[in-house]
């Protein structure tokens, strides 16, 4: 990071750093002193004392009491962003750039929530580990929102539209094809209808959200000039969103499974129809009751975020151990469910087109439906599993993240004059959205013309 302050051009050089230094003290304005604790008060008072001392012994004069850099503590005091509790072992030496900032300063500092940003005690709001204290919705502001300015804000929110509406277009033209002719469809394939039902009502979330802009996701101005994100389920269309996408998405995952299983029964333990579709009962309770039941456990907790980019809410948005519990680990293991399954009944259909090769038999329509579920199978775990990576990632640092945002926004919320220039960080997030939006509605679009190809006349 790279801090600009109004300090001369070579603040290391002659009585300029002296003077500088010394000023700074008095008016009590030393910016690196009282606002950020990167650069350490004994650090700079070396420096000046290397460049001046020598020059001022020559003229008879000594280095002042009132500036001993013994004095001076290694670290700063109390910080706009909290304060910052490492310990050192040992003496720092100075270096020639004390302008690069250390980042064990800054990954151990703590935020403490501005004015702007508090709300009410029943709210029962918590940011950054501030209780009280909400994350900022105002886009048109400087620093108004999290990560994103306004430009990328409206970027994402339409080409989060223009996907969700294919994808309604294409899931919902699935489930109609069903209704119209329900016998079409029988099990092993007849867990794709209502994998495209759980893709059709997720794209109507995602469009609900594109309509409403921020009217779900930001609350209104409390007694502060700055709007913040919703948390919680206080706001009942915010939750009601968050119900649609979390209990669809984690039903859709569920339904992928039982595919990849019925498609094992049929092709590799040689289950007929009849008998795959007398157990469906027990498919419909695990579709449907486990992700119902994990998001009541979510409502009880309260674990509910509104996404300013998307203008959803979902779980995982402000806490980690939430995206880890709730999305990162159940996505995880459903798709190595499902994986397994799959390639369990590859190998099966691979044996029986070998023996049917050996007896002479014509091997053309199964070969065909090998193909269509290999199709479909990389359609759908290839996207899978980059959403799971982006997500992997997303936890892996998103305490950075949200440490770069905090120092980045100290000006504009704690009313400072400094400017840090961290802007890696934020390139490679702006990345992991664009590619994890685009995985998750570039597989559901794709998935209509897998679901014409596995309903063709010829697989049965």
């Amino acid at each position: 990071s790279l801090i600009s302050v109004s300090a001369p051009k070579n603040p290391y050089r002659s009585g300029s750093t002296l003077h500088w230094f010394q000023e700074k003290l008095k008016s009590n304005d030393f910016y690196l002193m009282n606002c950020f604790n990167l650069l350490e008060r004994s650090l700079l008072c070396e420096r000046a004392r290397q460049g001046c001392e020598a020059l001022m012994n020559k003229f008879g004069f000594q280095w002042p009491e009132s500036l001993a850099c013994e004095s001076f503590p290694v670290h700063g005091g109390e910080l706009c962003v909290g304060q910052n509790t490492s310990e050192r072992s040992a003496p720092v030496n100075p270096t020639p750039d004390v302008t690069q900032a250390t980042p064990e300063h800054h990954r151990k500092g703590r935020f403490r929530c501005p004015a702007s940003l508090k709300v009410p005690p029943y709210l029962n709001y918590r940011f950054l580990g501030e209780e009280n204290c909400g994350a900022p919705c105002e886009p048109k502001k400087l620093h108004g929102m999290m990560y994103f300015s306004e430009d990328e804000q409206k970027f994402a929110r339409i080409w989060i539209g223009i996907w969700s509406v294919l994808c309604c277009a294409s899931t919902l033209f699935t489930v109609l094809t069903y209704l119209v002719d329900m016998n079409r469809f029988s099990y092993p394939e007849r867990p794709i209808i209502f994998l495209s039902g759980c893709y059709t009502m997720l794209s109507v979330a995602y469009i609900a959200g594109f309509l409403l802009e921020d009217k779900v996701v930001c609350n209104e101005q409390f007694d502060n000039e700055f709007r913040t994100v919703v948390q919680g389920t206080k706001k009942e269309g915010c939750t009601i969103l968050f119900m649609m996408l979390y209990f669809f998405s984690m039903a859709s995952s569920i339904w992928w499974v039982i595919l990849a299983l019925t498609w094992f029964l049929s092709a590799g333990m040689k289950w007929g129809h009849e008998a795959i579709e007398a157990n469906s009962q027990y498919f419909h309770l695990a579709a449907w009751a486990v992700p119902a039941i994990k998001t009541i456990t979510i409502l009880a907790v309260g674990q509910v975020d509104g996404d300013v980019l998307s203008g959803v809410c979902f779980v995982g948005i402000n806490s980690v151990d939430a995206l880890r519990g709730f999305v990162l680990a159940p996505l995880f293991v459903y798709l190595f469910i499902g994986t397994s399954f799959l390639l369990a009944g590859f190998v099966s259909l691979f044996r029986i087109r070998t023996i049917m090769k050996h007896d002479g038999t014509k091997t053309e329509k199964l070969e065909k439906l090998m193909v269509r579920i290999g199709i479909f199978s990389v359609l759908y775990t290839v996207p899978a599993t980059i959403v799971i990576a982006c997500y992997f990632y997303e936890q892996a640092f998103r305490d950075q993240w949200e440490q770069t945002w905090s120092a980045q926004s100290c000006k504009t919320y704690g009313k400072i004059s400094l400017l840090i220039h961290t802007r890696t960080l934020f390139h490679w997030r702006k990345c992991y959205y664009g590619l994890w939006t685009l995985c998750i509605l570039v597989k559901n679009v794709l998935m209509l013309d897998v679901f014409q190809l596995l309903s063709s006349p010829d697989v049965h």
